[in-house]
């Protein structure tokens, strides 16, 4: 696994190993309490990622505080993000985060539109954005909100995930191997579970 600086964050990388032999979950994510499998899955902490075959894991990292600050799978064709949060014992954290992306999509000069996915409620988002080539163009995302045990995962689509949503089911796959470990400190809800920075990796500029 290495690490490629970026001027706000540096994303480390690691090729993912295909695997052939395992069924995709189709029930997940996971608490990590209740795990119905033995797939081999990468240990980063609060987030434990299955090898996804033509996929590469990524951790961004926040510059100032060296912390991990989302877990990301890259491929040819889109990327998709991973935060986990805290939440409470009852209710629906995601229920309560859509309306405040909505809002800050719009405060941006965005659109956002609801869908229902395999993993419920999404978001489809549109934000104006500059374009390599220096033009004004549009960021779509798809944004998809889990509630488990405790724990709220945040997943962000990007690329084709993001535009082609009916045509993402091995972005999906891959999502429902995750495993969220919440763990038993005293947190307030809405805050970032912590990741644990693999012993192989390391930085490089």
């Amino acid at each position: 696994m290495k690490f490629r600086r970026k001027p706000t964050e540096a994303p480390a990388a690691e090729p993912v190993e295909d695997v052939t032999s395992q069924e995709p979950a189709q029930s997940g994510p996971y608490d990590s309490s209740s795990v119905p499998d033995d797939l081999d899955r990468i240990d980063l902490g609060s987030l434990r990622i299955a090898p996804v075959p033509g996929r590469e894991l990524r951790l961004q990292v926040n510059e100032e505080s060296g912390d991990v600050a989302a877990v990301l799978l890259v491929g040819e064709d889109g990327a998709m993000e991973m935060q986990p949060f805290s939440a409470p014992r009852t209710g629906s954290l995601w229920d309560e985060a859509r309306p405040q992306i909505v809002q800050d999509v719009a405060r941006r000069g965005g659109q956002t539109a609801e869908r229902q996915g395999r993993f419920g409620t999404e978001l489809l988002c549109q934000v104006p954005a500059q374009m390599p080539d220096g033009s004004a163009g549009v960021q779509p995302s798809r944004v998809i909100g889990i509630d488990g045990p405790r724990w709220m995962l945040r997943v962000t689509l990007l690329g084709r995930p993001a535009v082609e949503p009916e045509d993402s089911a091995e972005w999906e796959d891959g999502l429902a191997q995750v495993v969220v470990h919440r763990g038993d400190q005293a947190m307030p809800p809405g805050r970032p579970l912590p990741f644990v920075m693999p012993p192989q990796a390391r930085r490089s500029d």
